[in-house]
């Protein structure tokens, strides 16, 4: 959970400076304003859009041209469908940018480690903010989300970070991520861009081969005491049906769980699937299950039937599938490596 912001009384007192940014440059979705425009500017093809976004109803008049960003989801998918340029911040990173999209965020100022306050995205007079989370959209982070449409600035979030029920993805499946894709596509004014992704990530995710194995796996994200897992209905689950494992944690109606240590060494999972963080390594993981009394007579623990994904990618998105072309990878090695070829 990310640290304590200001309250909704600084973004109340942030309205004055707004009101004269607001007033020098373009309203939700809208280009930056021209002195020498007509009072109502020309209807843009294909604008207005309207969508419910978790439960939110957003519209803009243009495609955005001043976007904020937070988390990666977020960031990647703007960078994915080409339009870097009209980034005017990023913040709450997960890791590293993956190789194909370096070059294209490598400029991009970054507003905040974690969720940045209301005053430093409004500073940066965007038409945008683009969320990962819903909650990076509240008055104790960038802002509510009502507060900021008053303002003139559109807000949107990941559909599949969408939590409220009706919304959240139950479960959340490839077809979903590529629905978001094409969404975020028509929304930022890049469809075709979209479409493009959409077709070269089907026909990636249509070279991953499930195994026929039959192993069963745990999904372990974080927690010492208590480790968070992935659960039946969300990202982890998603990848897991991918690749062709079976999840110790599939009846767990969620998409992350806490789950004791003894569930776990009762369920004697024989692959364990770790997230890599900079905050939370794999290594680190490793050595909790290794010092564990309850984990560390596991034979996956004891022969090392590891994969381990980034985080990043543990949030459905851009990455989702090479996640799955990865994991899959990992996956044949190591069958390869138990079967003694």
């Amino acid at each position: 959970m990310s640290p304590a912001r200001p309250s909704a009384v600084r973004l109340v007192a942030a309205v004055p400076l707004v009101l004269a940014l607001v007033a020098c440059s373009a309203g939700a979705g809208g280009a930056p304003a021209d002195d020498s425009s007509p009072a109502t500017a020309p209807a843009v093809a294909g604008y207005p859009i309207t969508v419910d976004n978790c439960g939110t109803e957003v519209t803009l008049d243009a495609p955005p041209q001043r976007i904020v960003t937070i988390k990666s989801a977020a960031t990647e998918m703007v960078l994915a469908l080409g339009l870097g340029d009209r980034l005017v911040g990023t913040a709450f990173a997960d890791g590293p940018l993956p190789d194909d999209l370096a070059d294209a965020g490598a400029g991009v100022p970054v507003l905040a480690e974690q969720a940045p306050s209301s005053e430093v995205v409004l500073s940066t007079e965007p038409d945008l903010v683009y969320a990962g989370w819903e909650s990076n959209l509240s008055a104790e982070t960038a802002g509510d989300r009502a507060a900021l449409a008053d303002l003139g600035v559109a807000t949107y979030v990941n559909p599949a970070a969408c939590l409220e029920e009706g919304y959240q993805p139950d479960p959340l499946t490839f077809e979903g991520v590529f629905a978001d894709i094409t969404e975020a596509g028509e929304l930022l004014g890049a469809p075709d861009a979209a479409a493009d992704l959409v077709a070269a990530q089907q026909a990636e995710l249509a070279q991953v081969a499930p195994s026929e194995a039959g192993l069963s796996a745990l999904w372990y994200s974080s927690g010492s005491d208590t480790p968070y897992v992935g659960a039946g209905i969300g990202a982890p689950q998603m990848l897991m049906d991918a690749i062709g494992v079976e999840n110790i944690a599939a009846d767990v109606h969620d998409s992350w769980s806490s789950l004791s240590w003894e569930a776990i060494a009762d369920a004697e999972p024989e692959v364990i699937i770790l997230v890599d963080s900079a905050w939370n390594t794999a290594e680190y993981k490793i050595g909790q299950l290794e010092a564990n009394p309850t984990t560390a007579l596991l034979p996956a623990v004891q022969e090392g039937r590891y994969l381990i994904v980034d985080f990043p990618a543990t949030e459905a998105g851009v990455r989702s599938v090479p996640a799955a072309t990865d994991l899959a990878a990992q996956l044949v090695q190591l069958e390869q490596q138990g079967s003694g070829s």
